[in-house]
C-alpha cells in the first residue's frame, strides 16, 4: 500500500462537489498560477507523509455524516496527479465504500490518470484557466495543450465534468480568450456545469507568512458587470453556467 504527501483534509461544502465533501489536499503541484489560493500546496516535500491506509481510518470516520449529506470524497491539492499511484488507490477504496467520489486537477498532467483511477473517479473538477496558449503560459508558467487533451479524453469517455475557470481582470478576462474556451468546452461530452470564480484575494495572508510575493496584488477583483458578462458568453454555447 503506497504512501503520498498530504498537507492537509477536512469537510467542505458543496463547492468541492456534490454535498458535502472529505476534502484531501495533497502537497505538490507542477504549475505556478497567479492567483494561486494555496501556496503552501506546492512542494511535495512540505506535505505530511500519510499511508492509504491511515487516510481512509480519517475518512471512515466521516462516512455515515457524508452518506446521510448525500457528499462523498474530493482530492484536491496541490495537484493530485502528481501522485497518481496513491491517489488511484485512495479513490479505489473510497468506492468500495461505495462513497462518491471527485477529482479536482488542472489536467496538466492528464496523462498520469490510469484507466483504472477514472473508473473510480465519478466526477472531474476541471481547471481550465486560459484558451490563448500565451495567456496560459502567462498565468501557470506551462502549456494548455496537455489540459485540452485531458479534457477531450474524459468527453470521450463521458466523464462528468465540471469546468472551473478563474475570473482574473487584465489577466484571463479577455473576450476572444473567454470565448475560445467556452466553445471548446461546449464541443465535450458531459460538462455538467461551468464554475466562472471572480479572483479573490483570501489567499494573500498565507504568501505573507511565507515570504512569498503575491503576483497579483495590485489587481482588483472583477465587478458585477464582468463576472455577468463572462457568464453569459457560456450561457449563450447552451452550457449552465
Amino acid at each position: 500500500m503506497s504512501t503520498g504527501a498530504v498537507h492537509s483534509w477536512d469537510i467542505a461544502t458543496a463547492v468541492d462537489g456534490p454535498g458535502t465533501r472529505f476534502v484531501v489536499f495533497t502537497a505538490g503541484c507542477p504549475l505556478r498560477c497567479q492567483y494561486c489560493q494555496n501556496p503552501e500546496t506546492w512542494h511535495e516535500r512540505d506535505g505530511q507523509r500519510v499511508s492509504v491506509d491511515e487516510l481512509m481510518a480519517e475518512v471512515v470516520k466521516y462516512r455515515r455524516f457524508i452518506e446521510v449529506a448525500g457528499g462523498g470524497v474530493t482530492v484536491s491539492g496541490g495537484e493530485p496527479l502528481l501522485q497518481h499511484t496513491f491517489v488511484g488507490q485512495l479513490l479505489h477504496r473510497c468506492k468500495e465504500l461505495g462513497l462518491h467520489t471527485a477529482l479536482d486537477t488542472s489536467g496538466f498532467l492528464g496523462h498520469q490518470a490510469t484507466a483504472e483511477l477514472l473508473a473510480d473517479t465519478d466526477l472531474v473538477l476541471l481547471d481550465v484557466k486560459s484558451w490563448d496558449p500565451a495567456t496560459y503560459r502567462r498565468v501557470t508558467g506551462e502549456e494548455v495543450a496537455p489540459t485540452l487533451a485531458f479534457a477531450r479524453r474524459l468527453s470521450d469517455m463521458r466523464k462528468p465534468m465540471w469546468i472551473r475557470f478563474v475570473l482574473v481582470p487584465g489577466l484571463t478576462d479577455d473576450r476572444d480568450n473567454v470565448e475560445g474556451i467556452a466553445e471548446f468546452v461546449a464541443s465535450l461530452n458531459a460538462v455538467e456545469r461551468v464554475d466562472v470564480l471572480p479572483f479573490h484575494k483570501l489567499g494573500a495572508p498565507k504568501y505573507a507568512a511565507l515570504g512569498i510575493p503575491f503576483p497579483l496584488a495590485g489587481t482588483p477583483t472583477p465587478d458585477e458587470e464582468l463576472v455577468e458578462r463572462v457568464r453569459g458568453q457560456f450561457l449563450r454555447l447552451g452550457l449552465r453556467a
